[in-house]
């Protein structure tokens, strides 16, 4: 079941560097949040502390809470696989493992959280994701083939089979469309559509036209200043953020003043 991520607080630092000050945001269940704003405000190091993933880098932490559903994830007995298994991410450039077939790069979540499966319900782990990946119908006849063959967006595509797979509650999207062709690109927002419904979705954008038209929601990061923290700046419904945001700075990035 998808669930609301609720934010309160949060400091994010590398080591002794406060990077993101202080963000308070509840993002909404089956909906699509977009995070927009310039390069090094932030957002993609927000994006990662919603599934642990950046204390992965050696001295960094956060301060504050996250708490998904009723869960705080940052809770001292809260085990961090587990959160990014609930939690998936899906990276800016297509990441399929290079020595691993379609079907088995599908089941690598699975594996990793030492499922052992029947070969009848791997079969039907592997056709339910693909399927919702919307590439099924174009793989099926080569699953064994090397995930690495396949065109850049339907690696991509292979990616959130991979992360969808496990069934997690949260997609996190991290530039997803940044690597690929226009048609590629229109592909994985016709999916983001589609998974909507069934997974709480965040996706980090520099691309304005894509936050306008993938998202409910969109929250617009900035540095107060050079060499200072960033923050979130404004959060608000997708449509109101792009015709009439409340800060100056936010009108500044939408229409190209800055970043």
């Amino acid at each position: 079941m998808a669930k609301s991520i609720d934010v309160s607080g949060l400091n994010i630092y590398y080591g002794d560097f406060l990077a993101v000050q202080d963000v308070n945001v509840t993002i909404k269940a089956r909906a699509v949040t977009a995070l927009i704003g310039p390069s090094g405000c932030g957002k993609s190091t927000f994006l990662r502390t919603l599934n642990r993933m950046h204390e992965v880098i050696p001295g960094a932490r956060v301060e504050g809470d996250v708490v998904l559903g009723s869960d705080a994830i940052y809770g001292p007995n809260v085990d961090p696989v587990e959160v990014r298994r609930t939690v998936g991410m899906v990276f800016q450039r297509p990441n399929p493992f290079p020595t691993m077939s379609i079907y088995e790069n599908v089941l690598a979540g699975n594996r990793l959280n030492n499922r052992k499966l029947k070969k009848a319900d791997a079969d039907a782990i592997v056709e339910k994701a693909l399927s919702g990946a919307n590439l099924w119908s174009e793989v099926k006849d080569r699953l064994n083939k090397p995930g690495m063959g396949l065109s850049g967006g339907q690696q991509q595509r292979l990616c959130i089979a991979r992360a969808i797979a496990v069934e997690p509650q949260v997609l996190l999207m991290d530039e997803p469309c940044s690597a690929l062709d226009p048609i590629s690109t229109a592909a994985v927002e016709d999916l983001i559509h589609e998974l909507k419904t069934d997974y709480t979705i965040v996706i980090v954008t520099h691309n304005m036209q894509q936050a306008a038209r993938v998202s409910e929601y969109t929250g617009f990061f900035n540095l107060k200043a050079a060499g200072q923290p960033g923050h979130l700046v404004e959060f608000n419904k997708t449509s109101k953020m792009f015709s009439t945001p409340e800060q100056e700075s936010t009108e500044a990035y939408i229409s190209g003043r800055f970043g």
